[in-house]
């Protein structure tokens, strides 16, 4: 949080692009539909935002830092809605079951327990939820992402790995009755 605080103000100069790429890649075959409910964990300035907000009822985003939050509420602005939330991943302020599609875009790496992050995904999306993350290839080999989403019973529907792009792009879902 405090690294994100701290860098704040220039996030977007370093890292826009390699998150819109990200981002792009990631909704390639998602189905987002008008009536959907959708958590951005790990929000941090908005990014996914525009690329979502017109596409669904509600768009929900969470970070920890206060300040990439208030980065994020330029974006918010824009759309009546979207919420933003200063909250932990591995603890949401949510009921069991709200959503019904969650994107993490360049979360897990920075989380201390990803598993527990990846567990608490389950708890709070719908049974068969469309859950979309990346994961930074520097961080977790292709192996080694696929085992951990096993780990916590996530069935993986695509796992796209590109050269341009910094992370794997995974695409899951819990299956009905599994948590």
């Amino acid at each position: 949080m405090l690294h994100y605080d701290q860098t704040a103000a220039s996030y977007e100069a370093q890292y826009a692009k390699e998150q819109d790429a990200k981002i792009e890649a990631a909704l390639s075959g998602v189905y987002l539909k008008e009536n959907s409910l959708i958590l951005d964990m790990g929000c941090g300035t908005g990014l996914l935002f525009p690329h979502i907000a017109d596409k669904t009822r509600f768009l929900v985003g969470i970070d920890t830092s206060a300040k990439l939050l208030k980065q994020a509420q330029k974006r918010a602005r824009q759309h009546l809605n979207i919420t933003l939330i200063r909250a932990d991943a591995d603890h949401t302020p949510f009921r069991n079951q709200t959503f019904h599609i969650l994107f993490a875009i360049t979360l897990l790496q920075n989380m201390p327990d990803p598993t527990a992050t990846l567990k608490e995904m389950g708890r709070i999306t719908k049974p068969e939820a469309t859950i979309v993350l990346t994961a930074l290839k520097k961080r977790f080999t292709r192996r080694a992402i696929t085992q951990l989403l096993k780990k916590t019973r996530l069935e993986i529907t695509t796992l796209k790995t590109t050269p341009k792009i910094k992370d794997h792009i995974i695409k899951c879902q819990y299956p009905s009755g599994s948590l």
